[in-house]
């Protein structure tokens, strides 16, 4: 792409070997491009105004880079997201990334977000999501949050999924129980959780449930919506703008900060070894995980996606993921528990 930090190495393409995810037939890469921070702002958990351009530009890039999916929401920037991703692959000219979006979460004309469950609101969500990525049909159609009606909305999954509009349906932030009541009625294919080195309590239950079950998992925010990338300063936490959500994120405030931005010198340290910035290291944590399919990585431009897209072949050493988590010998990761 025309846009490219000088101080870069030029990347053609990074050998990146897919996994397949749950009991789907699609095998992805181990990074996906997350859309959450190209939505823009203007709503709720919006990051703050973003480029356009510069996203469609970093989406390409990262498909340039073997990355083979994105992963949006009908919720990011009210809409935004899931149309910028539209015109990016408008006008890429290689093959088709996989396609993942979301529902479940509507919004008011104030961006206030509310969840929704409700059978036709999921079928109305769906044909706009539809329309909006100018798309014939989603490959992975995942249910945001869960609710007291989720067996109705997982009905309304299943029902999409059998009419052809949805290849394959997951779900994003359910607990165990939740999963439990969804595969009563219904096979899931994939959860996608928060999993980082600031939020780990997916190991106890959550990850080795989904790892006996033979469910995919593709994580969020492995950078903690980058805290751990490096570049967030005690000053730059400080002055995020109000349309950012961060700036009322307890994770970028004292007295949490001074902790993660100690977990970030570790990473720094790890990474300087292996030649890498600390978000490959940081997404190289979460992907060592053996119930781990995938992790999807956000991008506002392209010095960040090929910040981060190299940690797909990032390998880890237990010495040093004891080091990362500020422990003194390696134990075995937690996943491992029956």
């Amino acid at each position: 792409m025309k846009t490219r930090d000088p101080k870069m190495k030029p990347i053609t393409r990074i050998d990146m070997k897919t996994n397949r995810l749950g009991n789907s037939d699609l095998s992805i890469t181990p990074v996906g491009f997350g859309a959450w921070a190209i939505g823009g702002s203007g709503w709720e958990f919006g990051w703050g105004e973003q480029d356009d351009k510069a996203s469609v530009a970093a989406i390409h890039r990262a498909l340039e880079l073997g990355v083979n999916w994105i992963d949006t929401a009908a919720v990011y920037g009210m809409g935004h997201s899931e149309e910028v991703v539209a015109f990016a692959l408008r006008t890429w000219p290689g093959p088709r990334p996989y396609v993942f979006t979301k529902c479940g979460l509507r919004w008011d004309e104030q961006g206030y977000i509310h969840r929704s469950l409700n059978a036709d609101s999921i079928r109305r969500e769906c044909e706009d999501s539809l329309r909006r990525l100018d798309i014939d049909v989603i490959d992975l159609y995942q249910i945001h949050w869960p609710t007291e009606d989720l067996e109705e909305g997982w009905g309304a999954m299943t029902q999409l999924q059998k009419e052809g509009k949805v290849r394959w349906i997951g779900v994003s932030n359910f607990n165990v129980e939740e999963m439990r009541r969804a595969q009563a009625i219904a096979p899931i294919t994939s959860l996608q959780p928060p999993y980082s080195l600031v939020r780990r309590e997916v190991e106890q239950e959550i990850l080795p449930y989904c790892r006996s079950n033979g469910l995919g998992v593709i994580v969020y925010s492995p950078m903690a919506s980058g805290l751990l990338t490096g570049a967030m300063t005690r000053e730059r936490a400080a002055n995020l703008p109000d349309s950012d959500w961060r700036s009322r994120d307890l994770e970028f405030q004292e007295p949490k900060l001074s902790k993660n931005l100690a977990l970030v010198e570790r990473l720094r340290e790890v990474g300087e070894r292996h030649g890498r910035p600390s978000g490959q290291v940081a997404i190289a944590w979460a992907l060592r995980n053996s119930a781990v399919t995938g992790a999807i990585v956000g991008a506002r431009n392209t010095r960040q996606v090929e910040g981060n897209a190299g940690a797909a072949d990032l390998r880890l050493t237990d010495e040093e993921i004891a080091e990362i988590e500020g422990r003194n010998a390696y134990q075995p990761e937690l996943v491992t528990a029956a």
